[in-house]
């Protein structure tokens, strides 16, 4: 007589199928010593929805003609989650997050808002998730679905990719120390900014305004990265490095 699924959440509400020989005519279904409320019922097979329980119970069917053997019925406790790392990104998606929590072991589905995506069970306190595309940026709720039910959500963040427009001045000295305005959109997030492979120490102003100040160089066009929580932006030979005079 088998059951299928054979588990499910420890609040209850999980359809559950029977399969089996006489079993027509059924007055009722135990899931331990709880009743199931049956929905449909012919004689190779019942429906019920699993009432409430906790860990694993015995599942008989009751006829006028006695009681079946049992099945085993295992409850799962809701899942909890307690962190996402990274918890932002960019609007394309595609990107993979660490999901952190409890009871993750049967989860099978991740929702960033309303877009989803099908994890990769790590541990029963870790999930491993492949980001989906947003529709625009800004913060979602994330959310994971398991057979015990659905977490309380997290929140993550999508970024769009930033664009340059403009540096200004466009040229300084090799040794550095020039203040570069740096203008463009989706700056907000930036977390990084370098002259040719050089990180630069910058401030943010605004979400389309930041500084930086050039770190020393060699004479010559310089590639200019901005690197956002959305992605990455290149001004190509956006920065000439300038040699100092000699006698």
């Amino acid at each position: 007589m088998p059951i299928s699924p054979n588990q499910g959440s420890t609040s209850g509400g999980t359809t559950v199928t029977i399969t089996g020989v006489n079993l027509s005519g059924a007055v009722a279904v135990h899931f331990g010593s709880r009743t199931a409320t049956i929905t449909s019922n012919t004689p190779t097979s019942i429906t019920v929805i699993a009432p409430a329980g906790c860990g694993v119970v015995d599942v008989n069917v009751t006829t006028a003609g006695g009681t079946s053997n049992s099945l085993s019925f295992f409850y799962i406790s809701p899942p909890i989650v307690v962190s996402i790392a990274p918890d932002s990104g960019p609007t394309s998606g595609g990107n993979t997050v660490t999901i952190n929590g409890y009871g993750l072991s049967t989860a099978t589905t991740v929702s960033f808002g309303s877009n989803s995506a099908t994890p990769t069970v790590v541990s029963d306190s870790q999930l491993s998730v492949v980001v989906p595309a947003g529709s625009s940026s800004g913060s979602v709720d994330v959310t994971v679905t398991t057979t015990g039910g659905t977490t309380a959500p997290l929140t993550y963040a999508y970024a769009d990719a930033p664009t340059l427009i403009s540096l200004t001045p466009t040229s300084g000295a090799a040794s550095g120390g020039t203040s570069v305005t740096i203008n463009g959109t989706g700056l907000a997030s930036t977390k990084a900014v370098t002259f040719d492979g050089i990180t630069a120490s910058f401030a943010v102003l605004n979400s389309t305004t930041l500084v930086a100040i050039t770190p020393p160089g060699t004479a010559g066009s310089v590639d200019v990265v901005v690197t956002t929580e959305g992605g990455s932006a290149t001004a190509s030979g956006g920065f000439t490095y300038v040699s100092g005079p000699g006698i």
